[in-house]
């Protein structure tokens, strides 16, 4: 049977102000006798971590499954309040422990003020919550898979080009009245552009006219790594359908809670949301 495979969540409650992705560290490698780590070791980061199957990990002392081929992961979340991060493997036999600690970097983040909108979308009425209820319940089902897969090995592309409007991080204030941080980068271009997926893996939402979001996509990558395209005009993949990165799967709308057409992508690991920026590289306009 198939080990049940949870990823790493590292919150807190710091709070801080914020910057944009390029003000991240560069990726943080190493390789040590029992494991290596590659990505970004900062707020809002992804690490990707292989280590030999049936090894035993432990990031700052909570346990970590680890895929059947020795992958796991460790996402650090916007507001993670510590200077450092300990990583413990140990062997299969357990006679074996490495444990190696390294500093995770704090960023800088911006406040974002969007004015303008519908009232209903920014305090939406008593009659519209079970609605909204019920569609998060949906995202939150979607994002607690845990797959033994690793699809994310086969990179990230973006899934549209265009200008960037918004940042992972920003604080939210809308329509005057402060919001929850922007956990995802907005993507502006024309209404009808193609969307394709960031990385291969399988659809695990697929849903038209939610409240806030509009037409909907969530990826499963594996390991509870996922990514989210919000405001779609069109849907052009099913729940359950198998996609490989590049793959169209759907186009930009204004759909949802938008003020204009644009693509929201985001990526969690399970409910942790990190920065799809640090997943891949500049953006190269065609």
């Amino acid at each position: 049977m198939k080990r049940r495979l949870l990823a790493v969540v590292l919150s807190a409650a710091l709070s801080c102000t914020v910057a944009q992705a390029q003000n991240a560290p560069g990726p943080t490698v190493f390789d040590t006798t029992s494991y290596g780590l590659d990505g970004p070791a900062t707020q809002g980061g992804l690490l990707i971590g292989k280590a030999k199957p049936n090894s035993h990990v432990r990031v700052n002392g909570q346990h970590v499954p680890v895929a059947s081929n020795g992958t796991f992961l460790i996402g650090f979340a916007r507001d993670y309040d510590k200077t450092w991060v300990e990583v413990s493997v140990q062997s299969s036999d357990r006679s074996n422990t490495e444990t190696r600690s390294f500093s995770v970097f704090p960023r800088a983040y911006d406040i974002q003020r969007i004015n303008g909108l519908p009232d209903e979308s920014v305090n939406p009425p008593p009659e519209d919550l079970k609605k909204i209820q019920f569609e998060q319940r949906l995202i939150r089902e979607a994002r607690a898979q845990r797959r033994d897969a690793t699809d994310f090995d086969a990179g990230f592309i973006w899934p549209v080009e265009g200008t960037i409007t918004g940042v992972y991080g920003s604080q939210r204030i809308l329509n005057g009245q402060p919001r929850a941080p922007h956990l995802g980068v907005d993507i502006a271009a024309g209404r009808g552009t193609t969307i394709r997926a960031a990385s291969d893996g399988i659809v695990s939402l697929a849903h038209e006219n939610l409240f806030f979001n509009g037409n909907t996509v969530i990826i499963d990558h594996g390991l509870g790594l996922n990514t989210v395209y919000i405001h779609l005009d069109k849907i052009a993949v099913r729940q359950g359908q198998r996609v490989a990165k590049g793959q169209t799967i759907g186009t930009v709308g204004v759909t949802g809670r938008a003020t204009g057409a644009n693509l929201h992508w985001g990526a969690n690991l399970g409910d942790l949301g990190i920065d799809p920026q640090l997943l891949v590289g500049p953006m190269m306009q065609r």
